[in-house]
Formats: C-alpha cells, structure tokens, sequence
C-alpha cells in the first residue's frame, strides 16, 4: 500500500523554483533517503509533503486520500477537516528537535497524545514511558530539554513523533545539528525502527547510513530528482555524472 504520494511537484518562492516537477511514492514499511547538496530542494520537498509549504502546484495525498491537487496549474487544498486526518498519518522529526523547553521530557510526549487523540492521561503516560525505555531514557522523563544532550534531545523527539501512531515518519536531517559521537545514538534508532518495518523518509547527508538501512534513494539537485533507486545502484554504482561527482566529494571529505 502507498502510504504518501506526491505527483508533478512544484514550489516557487517568488521567481525562483526550488522542486521543479518531483513525483514519488512511498509504500508501507519502505524506507526512502533522499541525499543531495544543499539548496538541492530536499528539505522544501519534506516540507511540502508535510503540509509545512504550500505547494506551487502538484497533487499529494496519504493513503490514497487526497491533501492537495492540481487544479489549472496551482496545487488546491483539501478542507481543514481532510488536511487534520492527513496530519495524523504523519509524523515529523526536525533537524534542532523543536521541543517545547518549558516542558518536562514526560510532558512533551504526553501533551499532544491527550490534546490531539483524546487520549486518556494514564495511557499516554504508559506509551510515553514506553517509547522512552525503547530510547534508552527512562530515567529522563522528569528532566527538560535543556538538562539533555543533543542527542537525548534528538531522542526524545523521536519518541515524541512515535508517540502519536504514525504510519510514516519523515527526518528531515536528523543528525545535521550533532557532533559525531551524538549522531551514532541516533542513527541507531532509525536503525532499529527500519528493522521493525516503520515507513520512514529521511533527509540526510550520512551516506553510509543511507546506503545501509534504505530501501530506496533518491538523489536531488537543482530541485528535480537526478537518479532514484536501490542504494546498491543510487550510492553504488551510480549513472548520473552529477550523482558520481556529489559522492566523490563526499568520499574525500
């Protein structure tokens, strides 16, 4: 089944296009990396699919209902009603996690499980504690952000996003804002949900780890996908000048 797709993207911000024409789908359990250099339009695309950007034009549905089509050239938008059932197939990781500091860790994972879904305060706070034993931090749910490192802070935000049953999560560069030992706590959590099937789309510039735990990549530049694929053929063994010479730089880096 396609979870998320996206046909005949388009985005402008005034005169300059950012994602000229991008299709894609992603189907349940399937895990897409999209790679590119910066100003590629990797982060405007996850934005788009989001509903965080309006789209210029295209259409954009989850689980074949639609949140946008195109109507005569521009992208039209499903009713409040429509778009707030779209939102709840999603879930959405940011690069600096976007936890509210006010809050305790307990009460970040709680308050939109209670607020959102109704959810009754004993159970989210036993799905809480759950995801954040799955975390490795159980003994944090009483600390704020602040009290926590980076990476703790990314985990917590993965719990979060965990917390309200999406059926697909998007990463848009999950590890950008982490120094190295950081980034390791965290890329073994995607890891270990893409072992557990969860549709995830992740933005990134660790190819090591896309060419690992991926199922597809999508390479973009100049806002169109230049090559789409396994790892083996995308990271691999790749066809597109313009693929090699983004991953030779990246191998002297």
């Amino acid at each position: 089944m396609n979870i998320l797709t996206m046909k005949n993207v388009k985005k402008s911000f005034g005169g300059t296009e950012v994602l000229r024409d991008i299709s894609l789908t992603v189907e349940e359990g399937q895990v897409l990396a999209i790679i590119g250099p910066s100003g590629s339009g990797k982060s405007t695309l996850l934005r788009c699919a989001t509903l965080l950007t309006e789209m210029t034009d295209g259409s954009l549905s989850y689980l074949g209902e639609p949140a946008a089509q195109s109507v005569g050239g521009r992208a039209v938008y499903a009713d409040k009603a429509r778009l707030k059932k779209a939102r709840s197939v999603f879930g959405l990781v940011f690069q600096n996690f976007n936890l509210f500091p006010h809050y305790s860790v307990l009460k970040n994972l709680t308050d939109a499980q209670i607020t959102v879904l109704g959810r009754p305060r004993e159970n989210a706070e036993a799905k809480a504690m759950a995801l954040l034993e799955k975390m490795g931090l159980a003994d944090k749910a009483g600390a704020y952000p602040f009290q926590l490192s980076g990476g703790q802070q990314q985990r917590v935000a993965i719990a979060r996003a965990l917390a309200m049953d999406p059926r697909i999560l998007f990463f848009d560069e999950p590890t950008s804002a982490l120094d190295p030992e950081l980034t390791g706590e965290v890329l073994r959590i995607i890891r270990e949900l893409a072992l557990e099937k969860m549709t995830m789309v992740i933005v990134t510039h660790e190819m090591a780890f896309a060419r690992d735990v991926a199922d597809r990549v999508i390479f973009m530049d100049g806002g169109v996908i230049v090559e789409e694929g396994s790892p083996e053929q995308v990271i691999g063994h790749p066809q597109q000048a313009r693929t090699r010479q983004f991953l030779q730089r990246y191998s002297e880096n």
